[in-house]
């Protein structure tokens, strides 16, 4: 039938308008042919020519030390796997409860697809927000070692994947990519794991929460870990595996599961010695920077890579004695962090995140107090108003619908530059309300104050919305970490860097494969000459005789009239740096003489103390001179 009707087709005459549409169909069926069959051609001849590596070959890749170096070559750690760290665990010693909370989490059709989920992967492409790699593209990406962002890379782990499903059963690539993959602090493997966290042995007698904990770890490990980034941080993505596990039937709806932060150990080369607590941060600072940075700690342990530091050996070694010698006479309850950066370069010369456990106190939030107040003075600036421009400030004043109420330091005649120098608060409230406090955020982020912090948005409300009056005094939480980049953007004259503490990973043979590239750019204004002006402005008004910025303040939680944070940041042209002393429990700081601590006293000593050794071969002359500042007494 339907050759009599081509016929009758053919039949017809030779129009202009039938030969257009010959052509169209000719096109249509190249068009075809070339969208689908050479995809299908290129798949099929990459799948004859690669080859899946073997599990046992992975696993014997993967004994390498990371050595971590300081600035001048030296080695400041090594990063080796835990003993045990590598033991396999069969699949029928996998417990049923851990392997449905990493299928749940990490591939929930793993049982049924073939090598990967084109849901998955096709919802990835148009959301734009990553991911959609399942459980083989893993296996496959973490046994070739090539985790490169490329078109071509991710077409081979999807040959490879539909490969490895071919020639293996379900049950043996599980086994094969639980071995393989790591769940932090140098483990590889479940048993490792759930003796790293827990101090247990793998087996049936694991519950539900700690099940949904260590699969919890394996999308990224360094920043999950409760030790590096908090136990709020760690019980989100804990909740978030609980919720895929319920949602997908695993576990009952009405089930009761409770984070199991009480029950997670320390990390265990901490409590073996083989780092101090301090090298410990450092540790894992570095590598959460390197796992946004495209290499993860097995990417880095797979091919016996060293990483350079920006930290400076010699700096490092004077503010941890600063520290250390300054607290030894305080209450055995203060805590301390100090945190250093080059101004040009954005490079973090020291970060001292504490020696007194497993909290990082250089990346954990703090209230900044009345440190705040540059970036408020930056503010004002940005809005034309002059460092010498009165700023009548009553000693009561309501802002976003809360009283404040601070004594009248400096009168009528008070202006930014008198109020930073004596202490004065009411005048920046003043300043809040005049410019809003979105302007006053806004500054803040332009001087290097990020927008979150492990996924919490910073100087809001709870909501993650709202800006609420207490940044008029400094009230939210900031972390050493970013103050110190802040104020280093004013110390480089209104030009912003990011701090970090990367600067090359190199192979076993010494090639450089990543390398931090940052460019400074102007923060506060797109010209760079405004930017300048703002900046400098502001050294002005912290710039004291000695030839150094520094802002000495404390922070006061609520209605509280007691302190529970004080801080020191400054900065000459060579080094910004922040030092900030508190309390794990947030108590009110008092010193070893009874007095009311304030930053201008045991932080500002540190500071001092830092800034000294670091300038003992520099000049340290500020962009900008100006007289001394007043500080504010013990009240």
């Amino acid at each position: 039938m339907a050759t009599e009707e081509n016929e009758e087709e053919d039949a017809k005459p030779d129009t202009p308008r039938r030969r257009r549409w010959r052509r169209i169909r000719r096109i249509g069926y190249w068009t075809f042919g070339l969208l689908v069959g050479v995809p299908l051609i290129a798949f099929w001849v990459a799948y004859l020519v690669l080859d899946v590596r073997s599990p046992q070959e992975v696993l014997a890749g993967l004994d390498k030390t990371v050595v971590l170096k300081y600035s001048d070559g030296s080695t400041l750690l090594k990063v080796i796997p835990a003993d045990g760290d590598r033991t396999f665990v069969p699949y029928s010693q996998v417990p049923a409860k851990l392997r449905d909370a990493i299928i749940a989490t990490e591939d929930p059709t793993f049982w049924d697809n073939q090598g990967f989920d084109p849901t998955g992967i096709g919802r990835a492409f148009l959301t734009g927000v990553g991911g959609g790699s399942g459980i083989t593209q893993q296996y496959i990406k973490k046994s070739t070692g090539d985790d490169d962002a490329t078109l071509g890379r991710k077409f081979a782990e999807l040959v490879l994947a539909t490969k490895i499903t071919q020639e293996q059963s379900k049950e043996q690539i599980f086994e094969s990519y639980v071995n393989i993959i790591s769940f932090g602090r140098g483990t590889f493997g479940p048993a490792a794991a759930m003796n790293a966290y827990f101090g247990k042995k793998l087996d049936d007698s694991i519950t539900w929460s700690e099940a949904a904990f260590l699969a919890g770890m394996i999308q990224s490990p360094s920043v999950h870990d409760p030790a590096a980034s908090g136990d709020a941080h760690a019980a989100r993505r804990w909740e978030y595996v609980r919720d895929k596990l319920k949602d997908r039937g695993y576990v009952q709806s009405d089930e009761k599961m409770a984070y199991p932060g009480a029950e997670v150990q320390a990390p265990s080369e901490t409590r073996a010695g083989r780092v101090t607590y301090d090298e410990f941060h450092i540790k894992q600072q570095v590598l959460a920077e390197l796992e946004q940075d495209g290499f993860p700690l097995g990417r880095l342990q797979q091919g016996t890579m060293t990483v350079e530091t920006t930290l400076d050996h010699g700096m490092q070694d004077a503010a941890k004695k600063a520290l250390q010698e300054r607290l030894k006479s305080e209450p055995k309850e203060f805590r301390g962090a100090v945190v250093a950066v080059d101004p040009k370069t954005g490079a973090v010369r020291v970060y001292q995140g504490g020696d007194q456990g497993v909290r990082d106190y250089a990346s954990t939030p703090h209230a900044a107090g009345s440190a705040f107040y540059p970036f408020t003075l930056a503010a004002a600036l940005r809005r034309g108003y002059g460092p010498d421009v009165p700023v009548p400030a009553p000693e009561e004043q309501e802002f976003l619908g809360e009283k404040f109420k601070y004594p009248d330091v400096c009168g009528l005649k008070c202006t930014p530059r008198t109020a930073m120098r004596a202490h004065a608060d009411g005048p920046f409230i003043a300043l809040a309300k005049k410019l809003g406090p979105d302007a006053l955020s806004d500054t803040a982020r332009q001087a290097g104050i990020p927008e979150t912090v492990d996924g919490t948005p910073t100087m809001r409300e709870k909501d993650g919305f709202l800006i609420g009056p207490g940044i008029a005094i400094g009230r939210y939480p900031l972390r050493p970490l970013d103050m110190a980049g802040a104020y280093a953007t004013f110390a480089a004259e209104g030009r912003r860097t990011t701090p970090h503490l990367v600067a090359k990973v190199r192979d076993e043979s010494g090639a450089v494969v990543w390398e931090h590239t940052d460019t400074a750019r102007p923060a506060f204004d797109e010209d760079g000459d405004e930017s300048r002006r703002i900046a400098q402005d502001v050294t002005g008004t912290l710039t004291d005789g000695g030839g150094a910025a520094l802002r000495t303040g404390e922070a006061e939680h609520g209605s509280s009239p007691d302190n529970q944070d004080a801080w020191a940041v400054g900065y000459t042209p060579q080094l910004a740096t922040a030092v900030w002393i508190g309390s794990d429990d947030d108590r009110r700081l008092k010193d070893a003489s009874g007095a009311k601590l304030t930053g201008d006293v045991v932080p500002a000593d540190i500071w001092r103390g830092v800034m000294a050794a670091a300038h003992q071969d520099a000049t340290a002359r500020p962009p900008a001179a100006g007289p001394p500042p007043v500080v504010r007494p013990p009240r």
